[in-house]
């Protein structure tokens, strides 16, 4: 026991400290910190540093605190009012990726199953908030009325996207039967997460506020989060909705009877576990990569089809703007980045066995990872290049609802 925890400690202390290190550098160079945990995940597992049952919990609370994190920084009220386009924008872009995806996969895989061609397709569905919106702040673009359209876009694009993987693990896991029950389970989960934890959550954050021991406001939150996401899972879906549902309906009002005792806002008493726990996911997606596999012609050309279906199925909706003064272009670069998402359905479809094979092998995995690698490293320039195409007008009644994310 004592062997294997010492061991469990090195390797812990060996990723984090690399992970923040190649964080560091490539956020010098103007690229995401996710983007150095993610290699620094594949250097380690090449080396021949592998996980195992205890780095998968931790990986796993880790993605929990992610998007109860992203959840946090979202909010159902603001995005009902971002306005027509955002909507549009963010229900092409997740349409037209895995329409794009679906169809050529299915030439490229004929024996494919519906509903694994559909996982698959899954992964390209959301745009990442955390990378947009660091994009954008570093440019100083974000009161652009394209940044926010983009934004408020890449949020929605998020709970479509959590609803769209909640819905075909349903339909992997039943052979494909029963689909309807399995959307109705799925949007109804979230929907009813949402306004019954809108209800609970201020209780239970009034009754906690009596208690006088340190930390309250962090442990109630934990315990709603991890309440939603075991709810999740025990109704077959992915543990990870529940845990965004939860960030939704936490806001700011729930936990105010905690203002007399505490400076510090909720985000601010997650932030040092997402510091610790969320590295450790990325790097553990990147453990799964092997290097070898960039010989394989099979997985490079999956990764350029995937690649070619992210990016074009993204600039189509562009097409869902509905003033047309606005730069449907920019928008649509702007909604390139995959990241967090794309890496949790494709981590979920790895780990779903149908007829005795993952739902997403190891070439498909390994292709997954490059897009999002290429997505990620190619939208800074390319956006970059759209707001230098012509001097576009500041937002002046759009809102800001989705925040950076760092950790």
């Amino acid at each position: 026991m004592t062997d294997s925890l010492g061991t469990l400690l090195v390797g812990i202390t060996v990723m984090l400290v690399a992970a923040k290190a190649a964080g560091e550098l490539f956020e010098r160079f103007g690229q995401p910190a996710v983007i150095g945990e993610l290699l620094v995940g594949v250097l380690l597992g090449n080396l021949g540093l592998h996980g195992g049952p205890a780095l998968d919990a931790l990986a796993g609370i880790g993605v929990v605190l992610l998007l109860f994190e992203v959840g946090l920084g979202s909010n159902v009220t603001s995005m009902m009012r971002v306005g027509g386009s955002a909507f549009c924008v963010a229900g092409l872009g997740v349409i037209a990726p895995m329409a794009l995806a679906g169809v050529a996969l299915h030439w490229l895989r004929p024996e494919l199953s519906l509903p694994a061609l559909l996982f698959i397709a899954a992964t390209l569905a959301a745009t990442s908030v955390g990378i947009t919106a660091r994009v954008y702040k570093d440019l100083g673009a974000v009161d652009r009325p394209e940044a926010r359209i983009v934004l408020g876009a890449a949020v929605i694009d998020d709970v479509m996207g959590l609803v769209v993987l909640a819905i075909v693990q349903g339909m992997v896991v039943t052979g494909g039967s029963n689909s309807t029950l399995i959307v109705v389970k799925a949007v109804g989960f979230l929907a009813g997460a949402i306004l019954l934890g809108g209800r609970i959550a201020p209780r239970l954050f009034r009754v906690a506020s009596f208690l006088r021991v340190h930390g309250m406001l962090l442990i109630t939150a934990l315990a709603i989060c991890f309440s939603m996401s075991s709810a999740a899972a025990a109704v077959g879906l992915a543990p990870i909705v529940g845990a965004f549902a939860a960030g939704l309906v936490l806001d700011e009002v729930h936990f105010r009877d905690f203002g007399e005792r505490s400076t510090r806002t909720l985000p601010d008493e997650i932030r040092p576990l997402t510091t610790i726990f969320v590295p450790l996911f990325f790097v553990r997606m990147g453990l799964g990569f092997d290097l070898h596999v960039l010989a394989s012609r099979e997985v490079l050309v999956l990764a350029s089809v995937l690649c070619a279906a992210a990016v074009i199925g993204k600039q189509l909706c562009g097409l869902g703007v509905l003033d047309r003064r606005l730069d449907r272009i920019a928008i649509g670069i702007g909604m390139i980045p995959r990241g967090e998402v794309g890496l949790i359905v494709a981590d979920t479809g790895r780990h779903l066995v149908v007829g005795g094979h993952p739902v997403i092998d190891n070439a498909m995995f390994s292709a997954v990872i490059l897009v999002v690698l290429v997505t990620t490293l190619i939208t800074p320039p390319l956006v970059s290049w759209a707001l230098a195409r012509r001097e576009l007008p500041r937002a002046s009644d759009h809102e800001t609802f989705a925040k950076p994310l760092s950790h």
